[in-house]
């Protein structure tokens, strides 16, 4: 099972306009149109409560959504069994379940908290990240300030559109990968 962290960024690392989060449309259409590509063709996509809450998804048969909170009980009425949960699993045992399952990949979407503890457990295989030729100042990371130290090597790099929109893939190092 492949794990993949998507996100778009701007050239100053900023993932939200000026920090809010209800400031969606800030990417260009090359990106919005990717990233609906790649989630429309992802079973599992798991994110925060802080990326939920701004938009939340609607439970369809194409998707199981994982909506990773500290208070479950917060959110049951919205629960759908297989369509939408809210958990407050560890990255960990998220992991183990849907490769128990058999699932052939997982899209991580955010927000920073979530992006974290998932890079500390070594558990993304790929960061497929956007980056925009925006300089916002004011933002949220994708990353919250934690001491990392993650190595990762380029898969690919793509330019979008004129304006120098890049797609870039990278897999991300582990344990032999950064012997060699």
């Amino acid at each position: 099972m492949k794990t993949i962290l998507i996100f778009v960024s701007t050239l100053d690392g900023k993932i939200t306009k000026w920090g809010d989060p209800k400031i969606r449309s800030w990417s260009s259409k090359n990106d919005q149109d990717y990233f609906d590509s790649i989630w429309n063709d992802t079973r599992v996509i798991i994110m925060g409560s802080g990326t939920y809450n701004p938009d939340p998804v609607k439970p369809d048969s194409k998707h199981h959504y994982i909506v990773m909170t500290g208070n479950t009980e917060k959110y049951r009425s919205g629960a759908v069994p297989g369509r939408i949960e809210f958990t407050s699993q560890s990255p960990d045992s998220i992991i183990s379940r849907f490769e128990k399952a058999g699932e052939e990949r997982l899209l991580i979407v955010g927000g920073a908290h979530i992006a974290t503890s998932f890079l500390k457990k070594e558990l993304i295989d790929e960061l497929w990240l956007t980056l925009e030729p925006k300089i916002f100042g004011i933002g949220g990371n994708f990353v919250v300030e934690e001491k990392l130290d993650i190595r990762l090597t380029l898969i690919s790099c793509t330019t979008a559109n004129q304006q120098g929109t890049m797609m870039m893939k990278y897999k991300v190092l582990h344990g032999e990968e950064l012997q060699r």
